[in-house]
């Protein structure tokens, strides 16, 4: 063969070369984009560097930050199964060297150099003879070292082998760092879990322990009220008040926490929804009364059949409607529609109060949300009306959106299908 053809070959051989390490570290891309299983992936990884780079091992130290040691997280040659519970110092070693440097170094006679740890070798019953050492980086940070261990044939460790290397220890450190997010990810997971168990247990426990108590507040309040008058009686009216509004605030903690663990069942009627808001209205007069507010009922003539869970609805339009008014200043107007709209009934509840911010529309349905600042607004309650609202109408298959100007008013749109058998389907985006 002529020197020509020789060279010829030689090319084409290291082309064949480069293609087969192109095509295993495309693999690896690909099996580390369509999985977070770090163990397979770690596997393949130190496979395709002991076939690429023709060597009789490799293996995978992570820094343990706890004890300042490398241990073995993966490995693949002789006696590989024994290396879980040898540990590597950061002293006077060649992979503690690689650590604390960033970069890889290529031992050709592993024996000769002082930083050789022969103690890993004595573990396994392994005889280390050349070793190619790379870093695991994240984020410029060394989490680790990938060994290779012993060149197969006379050529010894090249530039490409480094390439290889180093290449390979990239992926690795990438799949090492998503799965140790993933595992801080599952862990935020539980303690979330964990603690909206104990808020769950909380509502449950508080709720019971307060409405026996408050029961007796509420029995002898309403009965000293009838039987005593002037200052007396207007004490005793806000001692009432106050109470209302404390089982107010249990009642809604209570659905909340029902809406949460799944408790809640439609209990589904025939009714009126026409006759359903006026019973409302008729409760909220007075409380609009006493703010000087005008309310107004703008009703078809039809009874607005619905089939649905009353009291829920009630709860529904209660809530809306003690907002609208609360959230309007004295002298102001609230104002309840209703109407047919295909196969559903929109109930629209409109006020000329505060208003809401263009920004707040979504998060005014989240649990606990105020549009006014904590510990400055004007206005009580938990904010957990809107919340428990939502999930009743959304339990119906229905919608509810808010519409709002700030400082001329606002209008919530509730929309219930008329029933089960004919809900509109909602659009997901």
């Amino acid at each position: 063969m002529n020197p020509r053809d020789e060279l010829l070959e030689q090319r084409i051989a290291g082309l064949e070369r480069r293609i087969a390490y192109l095509e295993r570290i495309v693999k690896v891309s690909q099996i580390l984009n369509s999985t977070l299983s770090l163990e397979p992936l770690l596997r393949i990884i130190i496979q395709s560097a002991t076939e690429l780079t023709h060597t009789e091992a490799c293996s995978i130290m992570l820094l343990d930050k706890r004890t300042g040691e490398l241990r073995f997280a993966h490995s693949i040659g002789e006696g590989s199964e024994g290396l879980r519970n040898v540990t590597v110092p950061l002293d006077n070693s060649i992979a503690g060297w690689i650590v604390r440097q960033g970069r890889p170094l290529l031992i050709r006679d592993a024996k000769t150099d002082p930083r050789w740890h022969p103690q890993v070798d004595e573990a396994i019953e392994f005889d280390t003879r050349s070793i190619l050492g790379v870093p695991l980086k994240v984020k410029n940070e060394v989490i680790g070292v990938m060994e290779l261990l012993n060149k197969i044939g006379d050529r010894g460790f090249s530039q490409d082998d480094i390439q290889i290397a180093s290449t390979l220890a990239a992926q690795a450190a990438i799949a090492i760092e998503n799965a140790r997010l993933l595992a801080e990810l599952q862990h935020a997971y539980d303690d979330l879990a964990e603690l909206d168990q104990l808020k769950s247990n909380f509502v449950s426990i508080a709720s019971h322990e307060l409405r026996t108590p408050l029961a007796v507040i509420l029995g002898y309040a309403s009965f000293l009220r009838e039987e005593v008058s002037g200052e007396a009686g207007e004490q005793l009216e806000i001692v009432l008040q106050s109470a209302m509004r404390l089982r107010s605030i249990i009642d809604d903690m209570v659905n909340l926490r029902h809406v949460d663990t799944g408790e809640v069942q439609l209990e589904r009627d025939i009714f009126s929804m026409k006759d359903l808001i006026t019973e409302v209205t008729s409760e909220f007069a007075q409380l609009a009364r006493a703010k000087q507010q005008v309310m107004h009922l703008d009703l078809p003539d039809d009874p607005l059949k619905i089939d649905a869970d009353r009291q829920k609805v009630y709860l529904v339009l209660a809530n809306l409607l003690s907002n609208a008014i609360k959230f309007t200043p004295s002298r102001g107007r609230v104002q309840i529609s209703a109407q047919k709209k295909g196969e559903e009934v929109w109930v629209s509840v409109m006020d000329t109060g505060i208003g809401i911010p263009q920004r707040d529309y979504n998060r005014i349905f989240d649990r606990f949300y105020q549009v006014e600042p904590t510990l400055t607004r004007r206005y009580e309650g938990m904010g957990l009306g809107l919340s428990i609202a939502k999930s009743m109408v959304e339990l119906h298959n229905g919608r509810i959106w808010v519409e709002s100007v700030v400082g001329k008013g606002s209008r919530f749109t509730v929309a219930l299908p008329i029933s089960p058998f004919r809900a509109v389907p909602v659009a997901t985006s």
